[in-house]
């Protein structure tokens, strides 16, 4: 029985799509954090400000999501994302504090969720986005300067 090693092309298309499906997540998820009924669920849960860091946490979350999609200033994005998902994971997904067993279940299903994702983004801005990302072509890239020279 041999063994099926991974060359590097296939590491690089790993990488490319493993960060597109990451990063789609919180893309999609953004857009809710403008609507008065995600803001109101998040004062219910004690949020201050609702009015104001729920839309802000949107813009953080967008922002993350795009640049891990993109590879562009991917370390950065994955910073983002974990900025995010550290109060949201503790604020909003509390399963210790659930009124039932139902409620207990589910919030514990994305609290554990965001948890993978929090180690995700910081995967993400550990290594960055790899070969096949704007990040690579810029660095790839010669600086006008340099070639001018």
């Amino acid at each position: 029985m041999s063994k099926t090693h991974l060359q590097g092309d296939d590491v690089r298309y790993l990488a490319l799509v493993g960060r597109q499906l990451f990063s789609v997540i919180f893309i999609i998820a953004s857009a809710g954090h403008f609507t008065q009924g995600t803001i109101a669920l998040a004062a219910e849960h004690g949020v201050p400000m609702a009015g104001l860091l729920v839309p802000v946490s949107g813009l953080i979350a967008l922002a993350g999501g795009l640049s891990v999609l993109f590879g562009y200033r991917a370390r950065v994005g994955g910073a983002l994302l974990a900025v995010f998902l550290v109060p949201v994971t503790f604020t909003m997904h509390n399963f210790w504090a659930a009124p039932d067993a139902s409620t207990f279940r589910l919030e514990l299903l994305l609290f554990l969720r965001n948890i993978v994702l929090l180690g995700c983004a910081v995967l993400v801005t550990k290594t960055g986005a790899g070969s096949l990302s704007l990040d690579a072509a810029m660095e790839s890239r010669p600086l006008e300067a340099d070639s001018a020279a």
